[in-house]
């Protein structure tokens, strides 16, 4: 290859690069990945509450690994690959609050952990959960909350050596504020973690140590079913709390 022709390769290639980079960059939240399934999304099935799941790759792989969990059940899986906490927040309206659901069932943090989108904050991961819920109540939804998934390390980012105490840090706080709100809380860790001092996520249930397989997911599918269950039950008897306070108050203008 001459001088002239590699010229023109590389000039291509980045071109290409800097196209891809660009794209990332203005769609940095991930709102493009699920725009046409959100518009085609159908109605939910009558007597059946939409149920979200947001996410990331351990929301993803479960809906392709588990799609008649899903569907089953009128779940809608909302999870992306390789996302942080703050590119969830982001969508969340979009992919939560637009699709009118009942309920959604948030997890994040594994990847704030593995510092995906740079150095970790724990008050900064905690606090973009607590901003998803506090939308999530505004707009009428419930929530559940579940805890980070264990992991002693992370196969793409060697260097971070403390992965089980930030998790478990984390976990605590969720676990905390969900108790304070009266919110359903999901403890996957506990019967998912290797009882020795690594705090690893136990092989049975993961081949790589983050991402659950099959197993993985059967062991977490009662446990945020249950989760759900409790939630719609609290949302059915507010509301028809709040119904029967309207009905017996004449000063109540909302029923008029």
């Amino acid at each position: 290859m001459n001088i002239k022709s590699l010229g023109a390769t590389l000039l291509v290639a980045f071109g290409l690069v800097l196209s891809s980079c660009l794209t990332y960059a203005q769609d940095w939240g991930g709102l493009q990945r699920f725009a046409a399934a959100n518009a085609a999304l159908a109605e939910p099935a009558a007597g059946q509450p939409r149920v979200v799941l947001m996410g990331d790759s351990i929301t993803e792989e479960w809906l392709r690994l588990r799609p008649d969990f899903f569907s089953s059940n009128g779940y809608v899986g909302r999870g992306i690959s390789g996302q942080v906490s703050a590119q969830m927040l982001v969508r969340f309206r979009q992919d939560v609050i637009d699709l009118k659901p009942a309920v959604v069932v948030i997890n994040a943090g594994t990847n704030d952990v593995a510092e995906n989108q740079g150095p970790y904050s724990e008050d900064f991961a905690f606090g973009n959960i607590v901003s998803m819920t506090e939308l999530a109540q505004a707009n009428g939804i419930a929530v559940v909350l579940t805890s980070v998934l264990p992991a002693a390390a992370f196969r793409w980012r060697p260097a971070i050596t403390d992965a089980a105490d930030k998790i478990a840090a984390l976990n605590v706080r969720i676990k905390a504020y969900a108790a304070a709100k009266g919110i359903p809380y999901v403890d996957y860790y506990t019967p998912m973690v290797v009882s020795d001092p690594s705090r690893a996520l136990n092989p049975a249930y993961s081949n790589d140590g983050v991402h659950p397989v099959p197993a993985g997911y059967e062991v977490m599918e009662p446990l945020v079913m249950e989760a759900i269950a409790t939630a719609l039950a609290a949302a059915s008897q507010a509301t028809a709390s709040q119904d029967a306070a309207c009905q017996s108050s004449s000063a109540c203008g909302c029923c008029r």
